[in-house]
């Protein structure tokens, strides 16, 4: 192959969003390098900003080719993406396929013809060339389709686990949580015997939760949720929480009910609350509305943003291997994914289908596959 169809995003300063469809040169893999036949590459939610920014995409529209989509973006947010203005981006984070070619070192060669996940950030393409570092290498077997989504949500479990080890917590509470990642770090408790506390908003996502085992599922949308929320906490004692939603109450309210059975047991004045560190990592925003903190937690807390790229940066390189093996060996287990849909590249740009991918709504998720 000598050329690929490949997407790319586009934001001018004058406040215009373009995805197009392009054709271009694959780069002749140096000795470090493969060229990846892409078959399967996920629409993620953090797909989205990349792709879209600030774009209204209630305006979208195909050019009469079909071959670009624009959208304006909305004004008052252009300074939100300042970095990326007028330039031409790749998009796609992860996905998987047939290495075609290798370069010459033995890594390389090992490689050619097996199935392999690869993280790039330029996914959205027929063919790419990655160094054999971006590459979890599967079983026999284990089809690009299998192995699509073998980073973002498989890393984020475990990274997650490895998070909660390190800090000296002993349990998790989790937003979303019935999310392909919330089921994923389901399993990896189940069979790791942690306490996870499940937050989701309605009586479908605890059924697909109880399904997979879980013991704690708080729902918001119930009356007594605070109270079940409480009762969870104080049983499992947990400290920790990572928050998809980020906007509203929710970091609030987890972060009492921690207070609340942190001191629950303190007699006597007691001017700065418990002494465990109460921590909330924000790794989603599904809710962008403001984050309102209601301070009724004594001063030993924290929230925080948190992103998997440097959480995975304060681990020892072993460690790491040994994670990307967990997930090649698990692939069709613990990190099983599901998809409602398969679609083209340029699928992609069709303003009918992305108001659906976007929709983010819990058990439909988006597979673009470049060889249709």
């Amino acid at each position: 192959m000598t050329t690929s169809k490949q997407l790319f995003t586009h934001i001018s300063s004058e406040g215009q969003l373009s995805i197009s469809l392009n054709e271009v040169e694959v780069a002749q893999p140096k000795p470090h390098q493969v060229v990846v036949r892409i078959e399967a590459a996920p629409i993620n939610p953090s797909d989205m900003w990349p792709m879209f920014g600030p774009a209204n995409l209630a305006e979208a529209k195909l050019n009469d080719d079909k071959a670009q989509l624009t959208a304006p973006v909305h004004e008052r947010l252009l300074q939100s993406v300042r970095t990326r203005l007028d330039q031409t981006l790749p998009i796609g984070n992860e996905g998987a396929g047939i290495v075609v070619a290798a370069g010459d070192s033995p890594e390389a060669q090992a490689l050619l013809g097996k199935t392999v996940g690869v993280l790039s950030g330029a996914m959205y393409a027929e063919y790419i060339c990655v160094p054999v570092q971006a590459c979890i290498a599967h079983n026999e077997g284990v089809t690009p389709k299998q192995a699509a989504s073998s980073f973002v949500n498989p890393l984020t479990a475990l990274s997650m686990v490895e998070n909660m080890r390190l800090e000296g917590h002993k349990a998790i509470v989790h937003t979303a949580a019935a999310s392909s990642l919330g089921q994923m770090l389901q399993r990896i408790c189940n069979d790791e015997d942690i306490p996870l506390i499940n937050i989701v908003r309605n009586k479908e996502q605890e059924d697909i939760l109880k399904a997979i085992g879980a013991k704690y599922i708080c729902n918001s949308s119930d009356e007594n949720f605070r109270a079940d929320l409480y009762k969870a906490i104080d049983e499992t004692g947990a400290t920790l929480c990572f928050d998809a939603i980020g906007g509203g109450e929710i970091a609030s309210h987890v972060l009492t009910a921690m207070e609340l059975s942190g001191t629950k047991e303190i007699t006597g004045f007691n001017t700065y609350g418990s002494e465990a560190n109460k921590q909330v990592y924000v790794y989603g925003g599904l809710d962008m509305s403001p984050t309102t903190l209601n301070r009724a937690y004594g001063m030993t807390w924290s929230v925080s943003g948190w992103l998997l790229n440097r959480f995975l940066a304060r681990l020892e390189p072993k460690r790491v291997g040994e994670l990307y093996q967990k997930i090649a060996n698990e692939i069709n287990t613990t990190f099983t994914s599901t998809y409602t849909d398969e679609i083209s590249l340029a699928d992609v740009m069709d303003p009918a289908t992305i108001l659906k991918y976007n929709a983010k709504k819990t058990g439909s998720k988006f597979l673009v596959n470049p060889t249709k």
